[in-house]
């Protein structure tokens, strides 16, 4: 079998590693400015597609068709982003005879509503956030969607674009005053970025928790859920740090989420690797949000703490191979997985993009370490997409541990050439909050705003740095022996050094 791998970088690797595990032969593609990328290194063959802007390139569905024709390929892997989640690309490869590694177009198209999403949940049994249930269009006047707003949903609310995400099209609205610029700016942006500018309103929860369930759905009709993932640490309706399993979920609450989220993939008829997003309130109720149709950037965190090779079962399910996996395994999760998006951004100028030439490159190792970088010395971040640069992401035993290896796996990764987010999350793993798992949705935002302009690559006074370590370790201690522990624990020189990287150089 051979695999054309319709993506770059970071993801276009991760999955021709699985492939080269199971014997397969892989296609890479590329535009004119990632020639030299790595994931063109790493492929057994690779092709060029066009120039450099990705609607001349990776977007362009005919051109992949045409490739992988060209290459003599079984089957296509959309990776995610770019055409992952869209229906045409995948009815494309069917009719060109090509094994499309993700689900049915009609399933695509379904899930990409939000709101015929929400339709197919509420179908499900599994209770959604008061909001309109049809898609308000052009068609739909300012003075009707007020009516709405008023009668059915309640403020505050959401604005939100029916199709895409990302936070695109969407605007928060406290009062009934802020509403119809809210829904111009709303419309505007989503035809702009999806070309479609039909939204929804949905009520806008105090400060959520941003809670996803894994899914495999096999071609017989098993679906099955993997324990969760904790995704509330967000910038700007944005991801950057994931963890499983969650902080704020019990077994009870797991497996009742978990039940909820099988339920909405049979009832569309679900297969392949999927995820179902819910908000979690401060009482433990949770609602429906979306649904992926595709592989997460976040799933290797369910990997490590599954032990499941989610790309290898998606290629396994293409084929039509029936489901093996033991349900109770996927929702008993083995320690702890955290995740960081390393991107080529600047953080101390409101994280704006640092495209250019990596120079150097140190990437982190050691027990329970994993990294899925896209990047290399010599290798220049383009400007022309998402500047992700890699996943770090570390197991523990359970998560004081898996912080704790973050924290000096962070102090070990060196990317000079370009400025990265690594100051950034060496700052966010010294906040109190962070280790205590008091946050939500709008908690990273709100204590941005706080901080001010200070820079992220200031060292904190070291005996503030080594009280917050110290505290950490000594709620650890107390919760795993059940006694107080008293007195120094460690070498405040050794901590010192794994907390805050230093006399690391980190751009």
């Amino acid at each position: 079998m051979k695999v054309l791998i319709a993506n770059r970088g970071e993801i276009a690797i991760r999955v021709m590693r699985t492939c080269r595990e199971m014997g397969l032969t892989t296609v890479a593609v590329y535009s004119d400015c990632d020639r030299g990328a790595p994931h063109v290194g790493y492929a057994d063959e690779a092709y060029r597609l066009g120039p450099n802007e990705a609607v001349a390139s990776y977007l362009r569905i005919e051109g992949l068709i045409d490739v992988a024709r060209m290459a003599g390929a079984d089957a296509v892997h959309p990776g995610y982003g770019f055409l992952a989640e869209n229906p045409d690309f995948a009815r494309a490869c069917a009719e060109a005879g090509l094994i499309f590694i993700g689900p049915p177009a009609d399933v695509i198209a379904l899930m990409g509503s939000k709101t015929a999403a929400r339709q197919a949940a509420i179908r499900a049994g599994v209770p959604v956030v008061p909001g309109t249930e049809a898609a308000l269009g052009l068609d739909v006047t300012d003075e009707a969607i007020a009516r709405m707003a008023d009668e059915v949903v309640g403020y505050p609310l959401l604005v939100k674009a029916v199709a895409g995400g990302g936070g695109k099209g969407m605007r928060a609205v406290p009062s009934p005053r802020e509403l119809p610029s809210a829904i111009r700016a709303a419309r505007s942006e989503a035809g702009s970025a999806f070309g479609n500018s039909a939204i929804y309103l949905e009520r806008q929860l105090e400060r959520p928790r941003h809670i996803e369930i894994q899914l495999l759905g096999d071609r017989h009709g098993t679906v099955l859920s993997f324990t969760e993932r904790e995704c509330s640490i967000q910038r700007r309706h944005q991801k950057v740090v994931e963890e499983s399993p969650s902080v704020a979920v019990s077994l009870a609450l797991r497996a009742e989420m978990a039940a909820c989220a099988a339920a909405v993939a049979r009832t569309v008829g679900y297969t392949s690797a999927g995820t179902i997003e819910f908000l979690l309130d401060a009482g433990g109720r949770f609602y429906f949000l979306e649904m992926n149709t595709r592989l997460q950037v976040e799933h290797p965190i369910t990997e490590m703490v599954t032990g499941v090779d989610l790309v290898e079962w998606q290629i396994r399910i293409a084929r039509g191979e029936r489901l093996t996996l033991d349900p109770a395994r996927l929702l008993t999760p083995r320690g702890h997985a955290i995740e960081c998006r390393v991107y080529a951004e600047d953080p101390d100028s409101d994280f704006l993009p640092s495209p250019g030439l990596v120079t150097g490159l140190r990437t982190p190792s050691g027990p329970g370490v994993r990294d899925d970088g896209g990047v290399a010395p010599g290798y220049a971040v383009p400007v022309y997409y998402d500047s992700l640069i890699s996943k770090l992401v570390v197991w523990g035993e359970d998560r004081p541990r898996a912080i704790a290896r973050m924290v000096r796996a962070l102090s070990e990764y060196e990317v000079l050439g370009v400025k990265t987010t690594i100051p950034f999350f060496q700052w966010l793993l010294r906040q109190p909050a962070f280790h205590e798992g008091r946050f939500d949705t709008t908690y990273l935002d709100r204590v941005l705003a706080e901080r001010g302009d200070r820079s992220f690559a200031e060292i904190g006074e070291p005996a503030e740095e080594v009280a917050v370590v110290a505290v950490a370790l000594h709620a650890y201690l107390r919760a795993a022996a059940g006694v107080t522990v008293a007195g120094r624990t460690g070498s405040r020189g050794a901590w010192r050094q794994a907390a805050l990287g230093e006399g690391l150089r980190t751009s």
